[in-house]
């Protein structure tokens, strides 16, 4: 039985269309493409920026949750390290050690200061594959934006400390104590980023090996605490004895403090070596931790 011409010619119409259709479908490029095989060293970087604005959402979720049901809110920021700073000098000023000519308060609180934002990203970021499984057990984005929001949320803290410090210096500036900012206070936003970056690679290598080894998340806190008096917070470098004074500088830690407080006010040590063995030292430490970190994202769920 021959069909109608009309009908063939509508038919082949209807099939050149098909045709037409399917070929779209197949030459069509996709933006995402979601798998789990992927090289080593694919930092996933360009995702991260991608996803900026979840960053910026996390942010504000951490900044905002941590003092929301609190009565001072904010003034905590003042609070803790204020005191932290009236207890080392109490303590520590009845002991008898040095401070490298600066006032007692203002020396503990410029320690204080940086190692509070070292300290907080990394025991913050070494818990995050545990703190935050039910998140990324559901839901796809990129995980290194979870340990890099709160590096960020933490530098509001980090801020208003930094004001206190500020302020601190400026009144014993104002009481004739000898206290010269020098050209080495550029190198600030440098130690800011060192700081970040340290805390944030050492912590992303813990969090990887706690997704396994669940006592790591309790060795770090204590950890953290034993470390700083390693790293000039309590004694200067200058009044460390002088065959422990390596393994004081082994600390990369050590080498931020000490130019942090010699930047701003002209007493303590500074020596290039030193900083260029810090800078080296958390280059190498921010780049194993993202590698190790991408590398246990992808089976991190089966073990949490």
């Amino acid at each position: 039985m021959q069909l109608p011409t009309q009908a063939i010619v509508e038919n082949k119409a209807i099939n050149t269309s098909e045709d037409a259709e399917s070929s779209n479908f197949v030459d069509h490029q996709h933006e995402w493409e979601i798998n789990a095989e992927h090289t080593l060293f694919d930092l996933k970087l360009r995702d991260t920026w991608e996803y900026r604005d979840l960053l910026w959402l996390l942010v504000r979720r951490d900044f905002v949750s941590f003092y929301k049901q609190t009565i001072l809110g904010p003034i905590w920021f003042f609070i803790q390290p204020l005191f932290t700073t009236l207890i080392y000098t109490f303590i520590f000023g009845m002991a008898g050690i040095g401070t490298d000519g600066i006032p007692r308060p203002l020396f503990y609180m410029a320690g204080v200061t940086a190692w509070n934002y070292f300290a907080d990203c990394l025991t913050k970021t070494s818990t995050v594959f545990r703190d935050n499984a039910n998140i990324f057990g559901k839901v796809y984005f990129p995980r290194l934006i979870m340990p890099l929001s709160i590096v960020i949320s933490n530098l509001v803290r980090f801020g208003v400390q930094f004001l206190l410090f500020i302020g601190m210096m400026l009144y014993f500036m104002l009481q004739g104590a000898t206290i010269q900012p020098n050209v080495y206070i550029l190198l600030f936003p440098v130690l800011l980023l060192l700081m970040a970056a340290l805390g944030l690679g050492s912590g992303m290598v813990v969090s990887a090996l706690t997704t396994k080894y669940r006592d790591l998340a309790f060795l770090i806190t204590f950890g953290v605490q034993l470390l700083m008096y390693a790293s000039g917070v309590i004694i200067p470098l200058s009044a460390t004895p002088e065959k422990y004074r390596w393994l004081i500088r082994a600390n990369p830690m050590t080498t931020i403090i000490e130019t942090f407080r010699y930047s701003f006010t002209g007493q303590g040590t500074f020596t290039w070596e030193a900083f260029a063995y810090t800078t080296v030292f958390t280059l190498i430490t921010l780049i194993s931790g993202i590698i190790i970190f991408n590398k246990v994202e992808k089976t991190f769920v089966d073990t949490v």
